[in-house]
């Protein structure tokens, strides 16, 4: 569908000529000499590939991390990226090294405490899954008498990549006394087209995938305290949150951001294009609301129990602020502790680029709310 990675053409005498099948996404793409450089998520990495007229393709780099955006200048490529859990940095790569132009890194995290990121697979359902922990700082494996709060955290997209880099958020809540813990499950990008392919499917596969990485991380630190776990995340983690408290009880709070509830009120509401929603359905308000329904979160709002914290900004036109009032209510109306925090004159950016005494507000809005939950 929609979701669908693209393959790469060449245009000649005006005719499309297939150049390759490439079962990853792409990003940017640049044409230089007689080839093409994309950016695109390959595993749980960002790496710069690059494409000859016989649509053979090489890896352009090749280490851990992300290229956010780059240019092809003077025989040099340069690019933004994240590298070894530091900030966006500039770099400059030619004859296959790379050398940085910035200190984003030391200058912003001299005095801040980054807890290492822990990458290891796990196998569910004979499928095998990346899993990633942020440990509390000052966490020491020794200590098996002290217990600790976790939060599961959840991706938007769902075509997005959690990976081994820099994530503020995550680390602010390691920094907190926190286990922070997350997955790709099946819809996200970096596999290729089959695993990537939800669509009929959400709340099902991708919320067992959660579930099973809980388990899993329960099991590898039985430091974390079972009744003390949390879920986080936005957009398709939004989604997930809500999924969540209405399919299972084993969270003892949530923080819902930008979130959906409603297919059928979404699909006619998002900026997105109502082709969006029906396409990762399967279904339309008119030909199967029964199957729209059966996929929305507000379905199974009467059998919540989780208190839930629910991040809106008021001109999200992505994930319309109808859904999270909608299952805002629902959560008041069957005796749910919710809280509502409405940002006015944000969008679905809110966390990336939204106003800094705003984004500041959002992230104690989640510290607070999880400090009464979870501690």
């Amino acid at each position: 569908g929609y979701n669908e990675n693209p393959d790469l053409y060449v245009l000649e005498d005006g005719a499309p000529r297939l150049l390759a099948r490439y079962d990853y996404s792409v990003k940017e793409g640049m044409c230089r000499d007689g080839r093409i450089y994309v950016n695109s998520t390959v595993g749980t990495d960002v790496m710069l590939q690059c494409f000859n007229m016989d649509g053979n393709v090489t890896a352009v780099t090749d280490r851990a991390g992300t290229v956010e955006s780059f240019d092809i200048c003077g025989g040099r490529i340069l690019f933004t990226g994240m590298r070894d859990q530091g900030l966006s940095e500039v770099y400059s790569l030619e004859n296959g090294k790379e050398n940085c132009f910035t200190d984003f890194t030391a200058r912003c995290l001299k005095e801040k405490e980054v807890s290492p990121i822990r990458h290891f697979t796990f196998t569910h359902e004979g499928l095998e899954l990346d899993g990633f922990v942020i440990p509390p700082v000052g966490f020491d494996p020794s200590d098996t008498e002290k217990t600790y709060p976790g939060i599961l955290t959840i991706h938007g997209g769902p075509r997005a990549t959690f990976g081994p880099v820099f994530f503020h958020e995550s680390q602010a809540f390691a920094n907190a006394g926190y286990f922070v813990f997350f997955t790709n499950p099946v819809g996200s990008d970096g596999r290729g087209n089959a695993f990537a392919d939800l669509s009929g499917r959400y709340g099902t596969v991708d919320f067992e995938n959660c579930l099973a990485m809980t388990d899993e991380v329960l099991k590898r630190y039985p430091q974390i305290d079972e009744k003390r776990v949390g879920i986080m995340g936005g957009s398709y983690g939004g989604f997930m949150c809500n999924w969540a408290i209405g399919n299972t009880d084993r969270f003892a709070a949530a923080a819902s951001q930008r979130s959906i509830s409603n297919w059928i009120s979404l699909s006619m509401t998002t900026d997105i294009g109502y082709y969006f929603n029906m396409d990762q359905i399967k279904a339309d308000p008119w030909g199967n609301p029964e199957k729209m329904w059966s996929h929305s979160p507000l379905k199974y709002a009467n059998m919540a129990k989780t208190p839930t914290l629910f991040i809106q900004s008021d001109e999200d036109y992505r994930c319309y602020m109808g859904d999270a009032l909608q299952m805002f209510s629902a959560l008041k109306y069957f005796g749910v502790e919710a809280r509502m925090c409405l940002f006015h004159g944000e969008n679905h950016e809110l966390s990336r680029s939204g106003k800094p005494s705003h984004r500041v507000r959002r992230l104690s809005e989640m510290m607070e709310w999880f400090e009464k939950y979870l501690k």
